[in-house]
């Protein structure tokens, strides 16, 4: 074994996730990629599933978990925080609304940065406010790519259905009229780590009146766009 630390079970971890690297793999994969024996690497890649660093996909096969990707966005907050200031005032001048940029905080997201609007301050969400993951464009662009389990779980109780979320990662932006509150409506999109891991959620707010029903018809190009450069400052080595 390469690059040994002296400490085996801490080895035989990296091995795994080193080979999940790659992609996802079935088990016999994991033996055949590590040289580790088959009880050994069940055992090892069940116990890191529990810790959300190894999921399962759709056909069952071991690839590497959300909580990677969680710790990756932590190490790089700083340079998303970084880039937000600039990035969320171009989406204010751009749409003359409330823009702000949202985390996944547990069973919350979390306002980390905002501008606010040019045409009035009563729909603006401070920094540091926390929303519940039931409601909201931004819980659903925070929840849609999660992995199956977490996905239904979070679908409890949600204003918003699995078919929204389908629909949400297949045009790549989420909208909502009235779900937290009777006026606000919002547009937002994803921003993805350099693991191509959902990481945080860029959003315009304002009230129905003016972004209508159906604000993602007029909004969601230039939320997308901000969100595609928040993602290049994540990933710029």
């Amino acid at each position: 074994m390469e690059n040994t630390s002296g400490v085996g079970v801490l080895d035989k971890t990296a091995l795994i996730l080193g080979a999940l690297e790659a992609g996802p793999t079935t088990l016999a994969g994991l033996v055949a990629a590590t040289g580790l024996a088959r009880p050994t690497a069940h055992r090892l890649a069940v116990a890191l599933e529990r810790h959300r660093l190894v999921t399962r996909d759709m056909e069952g096969r071991f690839a590497l978990g959300p909580r990677l990707g969680e710790l990756s966005a932590a190490v790089g907050e700083d340079r998303l925080l970084a880039a937000a200031e600039l990035v969320l005032t171009r989406l204010r001048d751009a749409t003359g609304e409330n823009a702000q940029l949202y985390r996944r905080q547990g069973e919350e997201h979390i306002c980390v940065a905002s501008a606010e609007g040019l045409l009035g301050l009563r729909h603006t969400v401070p920094v540091g406010v926390t929303l519940p993951m039931k409601v909201g464009s931004a819980a659903q662009i925070l929840l849609a790519w999660e992995e199956p389990e977490r996905l239904y779980r979070g679908l409890r109780g949600a204003r918003f259905t699995a078919t929204t979320l389908s629909r949400v990662r297949r045009r790549g932006w989420a909208q909502s009229a009235g779900e937290r509150e009777p006026n606000p409506a919002s547009v937002s999109a994803p921003v993805r780590d350099p693991f191509n891991r959902v990481v945080a959620a860029v959003s315009v707010s304002g009230p129905i009146e003016r972004l209508t029903l159906h604000p993602g018809a007029h909004l969601s190009q230039a939320v997308v766009e901000a969100a595609a450069r928040l993602t290049d400052a994540l990933c710029r080595p």
